[in-house]
């Protein structure tokens, strides 16, 4: 109820539980296929928290998201959770094909047979790993709702599984959610309501996703398109502090980033011809690399780390930070 409050007794009490179970390894974060990742927030992706990934199209985006879902289960084996993913830009049946890509290590036109006839063996493996994935809860929205009907579904879908208890003390009902990784790709096809701009629909949405993941044990990954200015010839310049993505070209990022616990910016140099990447002027040997900018880490540290996106293998691998254009050299 709006108006009530408790006392700073309990928020020390919830702390401390809080702690114990992190130290003893009954509370943990959702661990990440990277672990530069993980070291920049808590160990990987915690409950209750909120992640935005922003990036150009063709960035990695999806990518990312991907690779770490499909990782999820595997990589933390002790947690007991689902996954709803809100693909508004993809089709489930698409997302499933980049799967067996990554899994098969080979291109998606292979396996449509656009690039070689796929074959049987193949074909074979990709039925296996599909016998395999499918054991794993995760569901699908592709269609896209309005913040209020994003909402009422979330809602639905945590009261569906959910478990209740009778307190042994007060005969009262206890209600024990299941966790829940909730992905959106992408932020911007949220329908408007009539009359709504997708500026306020963006301010909406941030409310809803923070009353959301004060309320149940969620764990956002929203994917954001990023500013059109990013794309001006002096931000693409070598050597420019503008060659970073910065809090503000996130898309709508006075609506998301107050709301976000972790903000995370994609960038492909190469693909702007950026030699020299940033003032630490990074050299960039090809458009493979991508810059991780963490951008906000509400619970753990800012700064850049590289990645190598295998975009033909459906794939992002971590790789070593690129050597500095050395300015003495004459």
């Amino acid at each position: 109820m709006i108006g009530q409050w408790k006392s700073q007794k309990e928020a020390y009490q919830e702390s401390l539980v809080y702690l114990k179970g992190r130290k003893n390894g009954l509370i943990t974060s959702i661990k990440t296929p990277w672990v530069k990742f993980n070291d920049a927030s808590t160990n990987g992706i915690e409950w209750n928290s909120m992640t935005v990934i922003g990036g150009r199209p063709g960035a990695g985006k999806t990518l990312i998201k991907d690779q770490l879902v499909r990782n999820a289960f595997p990589l933390n084996p002790a947690e007991n959770f689902r996954v709803l993913e809100f693909q508004l830009e993809m089709v489930g049946k698409n997302s499933a094909i980049r799967a067996y890509a990554s899994e098969l290590g080979t291109s998606y036109k292979y396996l449509c047979s656009a690039d070689g006839i796929l074959s049987d063996n193949d074909l074979a493996r990709c039925f296996d790993y599909a016998k395999k994935a499918i054991k794993y809860p995760i569901d699908i929205v592709e269609e896209a709702p309005t913040v209020l009907e994003f909402k009422t579904i979330i809602t639905n879908y945590l009261n569906q599984h959910v478990k209740v208890f009778k307190c042994s003390k007060t005969g009262d009902d206890i209600k024990e959610y299941t966790k829940t990784i909730i992905t959106l790709d992408h932020s911007i096809l949220i329908r408007n309501k009539p009359k709504q701009s997708k500026q306020d629909m963006l301010y909406e949405l941030g409310e809803v996703l923070t009353s959301l993941k004060r309320k149940y044990p969620i764990a956002f990954i929203i994917l954001s398109q990023l500013n059109r200015g990013i794309d001006s010839p002096e931000r693409n310049e070598d050597g420019k502090y503008g060659n970073y993505i910065l809090a503000s070209d996130i898309f709508g990022s006075d609506a998301l980033l107050q709301h976000a616990d972790m903000v995370v910016g994609l960038n492909r140099p190469g693909s702007q011809k950026i030699r020299f990447y940033g003032p630490e002027r990074y050299i960039i040997e090809n458009d493979k690399l991508l810059a991780m900018h963490f951008i906000k880490c509400r619970n753990g540290e800012t700064g850049i780390a590289f990645f190598k996106a295998v975009f033909e293998n459906m794939k992002v691998l971590e790789t070593e930070t690129p050597p500095k254009m050395n300015l003495n050299i004459r």
